[in-house]
């Protein structure tokens, strides 16, 4: 599914489910995506606590180049276009 962002009002809809404050946090949500791509391998490498270095390997879908620069944008997603798609996601994240 292609990246997009959300309209103003179902950004709105959406409440912050978790905060990333820690370098785990940020393990779980990597781990969430790469399985929400469908990866039946995934590596988790992790240096000096998460300080330097996080990063997660996997065989999932992966992005083409134009969603690996818009994924940085706010309300970026590819699992919801409407507010009715909040009922109904199947993913992690």
């Amino acid at each position: 599914m292609e990246l997009r962002i959300l309209p103003g009002n179902i950004a709105n809809m959406i409440a912050a489910g978790e905060v990333v404050q820690r370098p785990a946090s940020v393990v779980k949500e990597l781990v969430e995506n790469a399985v929400d791509a469908g990866a039946d391998q995934i590596s988790v490498i992790i240096k000096d606590s998460g300080r330097t270095l996080i990063q997660v390997i996997d065989n999932g879908k992966g992005m083409n180049p134009d969603d690996a620069v818009l994924c940085f944008e706010r309300h970026a997603t590819s699992k919801i276009a409407t507010a009715e798609d909040l009922e109904d996601i199947t993913t992690f994240g």
